[in-house]
């Protein structure tokens, strides 16, 4: 399997990640319990790994990227706690969330802590103004999106542009971060470095609209999540807001209906609103959007990268990514 090359990385950054965990304190233990609960929940460590692989496509040494892999760890799972938060979601990675396994206040102290660990890793790296600049521009941008998140609930329109806007800020940046310090941290030029988070922010949009598809479509064993968790809480995702734009309006009522609705059966409401988007098509309409997001991101990769044979593993990797089923 072509994961398989990347392993060595995966393995590099574990061991560099529990020296991290390893250096927390035990007091106060209602602050740092939470944080060493969350850290050890099972992740996809996708984000560090793109930057390991991104300073390898450099042919830089992996090894000094360490740092920045770890901040934008640390900082994926903040927001994730935070979010948590915001969104009342009572699973994570399959696991009670922080807010439902201890309480609100301790969440949001335990996710801020992580905020400033991620700090302290950038400050042991080499380019350090050049990588607190692209972080901190990425921190602010990920708090925008989940703004318009949080917005988006009330709203009584929002376009598919709109929504694509929202996710590049809350989740995509994050991805083309990681491989804009990546490649930082090997020594890759601006101009190249740019087009790496070019390439990271296609990425990241194909990545958010596939957990916008599994949340509806996918098994919720394998994702860790509650089946249909997006429709039960009426977030305003593609699938709907393209419904929305689809539907006769028979169908448009109905939408609305369960919307609406205060009192509901979960489950009732998540086939219904599942069979209006498969009678639409837009399950299918929603795969082909993040295939071209991917081969977006393919094309700006192979754009920058010096190393041909290394970026090709790399699109390899990535389309591994797309099949995914959590």
């Amino acid at each position: 399997m072509v994961a398989d090359t990347y392993k060595k990385f995966a393995t590099e950054f574990e061991e560099y990640f529990s020296s991290v965990k390893n250096l927390l304190p035990a007091s106060p233990r209602n602050l740092y319990e939470p944080v060493n609960y969350f850290l050890n929940l099972e992740g996809k460590r996708i984000r560090p790994l793109l930057v390991l692989i991104a300073a390898d496509c450099f042919n830089g040494d992996t090894k000094r990227a360490l740092p920045a892999a770890a901040a934008v760890e640390l900082f994926h799972n903040f927001s994730l706690i935070h979010d948590d938060i915001m969104d009342k979601a009572p699973l994570r990675r399959g696991e009670a969330t922080v807010h439902e396994k201890w309480n609100n206040s301790i969440a949001i102290l335990s996710g801020d802590v992580l905020l400033v660990k991620a700090y302290q890793q950038i400050s042991k790296c080499e380019n350090i103004k050049e990588l607190e600049e692209i972080f901190s521009r990425t921190a602010i941008q990920v708090c925008e999106g989940q703004q318009y998140d949080m917005d988006f609930e009330t709203r009584d329109e929002v376009s598919v542009g709109n929504y694509l806007e929202m996710i590049r800020l809350k989740t995509a940046v994050l991805l083309a971060c990681s491989l804009q310090m990546g490649a930082f941290c090997a020594g890759a030029s601006h101009k190249s470095s740019k087009i790496f988070y070019t390439g990271g922010e296609n990425l990241g949009l194909a990545f958010q609209l596939t957990d916008d598809y599994l949340d509806v479509f996918g098994n919720s064993e394998k994702t860790g999540k509650q089946e249909g968790g997006d429709i039960i809480s009426n977030k305003k995702t593609w699938l709907l807001i393209k419904a929305f734009e689809l539907a006769n309006a028979n169908q448009r009522k109905t939408l609305t209906q369960w919307v609406e609705k205060k009192t509901f059966d979960a489950k009732e409401k998540v086939n219904a609103v599942k069979k209006i988007f498969t009678d639409l098509n837009v399950n299918t309409l929603l795969e082909r959007e993040i295939d071209l997001y991917y081969n977006k991101a393919f094309t700006d990769l192979r754009a920058a990268c010096p190393n041909l044979g290394k970026i090709e593993t790399f699109v390899l990797f990535i389309k591994t990514l797309m099949r995914r089923e959590k």
